[in-house]
């Protein structure tokens, strides 16, 4: 060890001396690794266990950041748990179901104490000690009940604390701060204005008066623990996206990223001139390394997802929190749902996907099709006189399947083209190796989708034991809306005479109306869809 590092460890020491909790850091030097570095990794994983900053420290081998003195920014917040939590949660999902997102989703509900400030790695410890013994001096005067008010404005909706309870918990907040700095040299600045809980913010001043009434559900007497909560977050995301990853995927290029599921990625908008259509530039949270990503691998979550919970103090159980880790039995305590963990073995990664797949329908686009590469004519270039196919360009299909007027049919129905089916093969080839479970598959009746669907199921090795079900609801009608002549399909058997695994059981829901709603096919005189 280095003789600065030295000095870093002994000053550490000489600050927790004298705790019941057995020292993190030796287990994470004897392993060889740097004091700063496992401070670091302590700090970014709550102190909770060395395995854990362990694993952190392994993940970022690759990280550019890992040498640079950047700390954890923190905050204390004053958060609700039991009855009283569960009506807040099921107004933040019906607020967000009924009046789209607002500010107040991207964060749980709390009471914020203090502003975001920084704490060096090496004082961690020290700002838990200073949550402690403010919540010790202030547990004999802290309210059992904190009276709430609801208060609306066109874009706001909350509740706020009356005056003496509030001036109570600032005095808390007050005494938190001059605790922190005395014992971790921190400088925090604690909220001085209206204590609030809030329940909406920022949102379409049209959505006032529902998110009022979904308000007044919300009975701010529920019986409630108040739990002071301290949270840390990176300074260096503050202001990007944040995603998660739904699926694996394997980086095809150096410049990539490695997602696995549960993976959070940090994402800047402005900075996104390098990427490509579909693609974005982000940071890893897990391995901390900079890459290029599929965004259509994930999905836009809450900034707090990402933020790490260290110590809480509940003010009416005072729990010593040199005993306490912030594991399952806090976020119970909290009535908080954790934030996922992150998989640590193939065998989570599959029961992850697994859960997401039960829950989540693909959307699949066709492959290329033979007009967009060859134009309206395309029909013309690859038939002879008397009406049969030839292949006039590789791009062209091999053959055509047969229809009941011959290859007119296809001039509205045009098939793949060549790349078209490479492309279908290599979605269903991706979706082998994501390990995705897939139960059903419907499709347009548009032979291109019906091919699509064939080519990702014989990749998936499933195109025997799955049928496909042909959906007309999903077809792109309102194209032909405007126009005299609608597109000439190619019926169930014609499907099957052309060795599609379609289904002749699948019932569309329109078909029910049929008989008011059918489509008659002007040149074969037949009917989609089939009775």
């Amino acid at each position: 060890m280095a003789a600065g590092e030295t000095q870093v460890y002994a000053k550490v020491n000489s600050k927790l001396k004298g705790r019941s909790t057995a020292s993190l850091l030796d287990p994470l030097l004897g392993m060889g690794f740097p004091a700063h570095t496992a401070l670091k990794a302590l700090a970014a994983t709550g102190r909770k266990t060395a395995e854990e900053a362990a694993e952190w420290l392994h993940c970022h081998c690759n990280d550019p950041s890992l040498e640079d003195p950047i700390p954890q920014e923190y905050t204390l917040f004053l958060c609700p748990t039991g009855p009283l939590l569960e009506k807040l949660q099921e107004f933040w999902r019906e607020s967000k179901r009924q009046c789209t997102k607002n500010r107040a989703h991207e964060v749980f509900p709390h009471i914020t104490l203090c502003d975001f400030f920084t704490c060096e790695d090496q004082k961690v410890e020290c700002l838990y000690e200073a949550l402690k013994r403010a919540g010790d001096r202030m547990l004999g005067s802290f309210p059992s009940v904190v009276p709430l008010v609801l208060h609306s404005s066109i874009s706001y909706l909350g509740f706020f604390v009356t005056d003496s309870t509030a001036d109570i918990i600032r005095e808390f907040a007050m005494m938190f701060a001059t605790e922190a700095a005395i014992l971790a040299d921190c400088t925090v600045k604690p909220c001085t204005k209206q204590l609030h809980l809030t329940l909406a913010h920022k949102f379409y001043p049209h959505h006032q008066r529902t998110l009022e009434q979904l308000a007044r559900a919300v009975h701010p007497g529920l019986s409630c623990q108040w739990t002071a909560t301290l949270y840390s977050r990176d300074m260096r995301f503050v202001h990007y996206q944040t995603l998660r990853a739904l699926f694996q995927y394997k980086p095809q290029n150096v410049d990539e990223l490695t997602l696995t599921p549960g993976d959070h990625v940090f994402v800047d908008p402005t900075q996104q001139e390098e990427a490509s259509e579909g693609w974005v530039i982000g940071v890893s949270q897990r391995t901390g390394c900079r890459g290029f990503l599929p965004e259509n691998y994930t999905e836009r979550v809450r900034e707090c997802d990402t933020w790490v919970k260290h110590r809480t103090y509940t003010f009416s159980l005072a729990m010593d929190l040199n005993s306490r880790k912030d594991g399952d039995a806090s976020s119970r305590r909290n009535g908080e749902v954790p934030p996922p963990q992150r998989p640590r073995s193939i065998g989570s990664i599959q029961a992850l996907q697994a859960t997401i797949m039960r829950k989540s329908v693909l959307v699949v686009r066709h492959g290329e099709r033979v007009d967009q590469i060859f134009g309206k004519s395309w029909l013309q270039q690859c038939s002879t006189p008397d009406g049969k196919y030839y292949r006039p360009d590789l791009n062209f299909p091999c053959s055509l399947p047969r229809r009941g007027n011959g290859i007119k049919d296809f001039e509205n129905d045009p098939p793949l083209s060549s790349c078209g089916i490479f492309q279908s093969r290599m979605a269903g080839e991706a979706l082998l190796d994501s390990g995705i479970q897939i139960t059903s598959v419907f499709t347009s009746p548009a032979l291109r989708c019906v091919q699509t669907a064939k080519h990702i199921l014989e990749e998936l090795k499933l195109e025997r034991k799955m049928k496909i079900r042909v959906e007309p609801g999903i077809y792109e009608w309102t194209k032909w809306e405007g126009g005299k002549t609608t597109p000439t399909l190619m019926t169930l058997d014609e499907l099957k005479e052309a060795n599609f695994n379609v289904s002749t059981d699948y019932r569309s829901p329109l078909w029910e109306c049929a008989s008011a709603k059918k489509i008659k096919r002007e040149e074969s005189g037949s009917w989609w869809p089939p009775p």
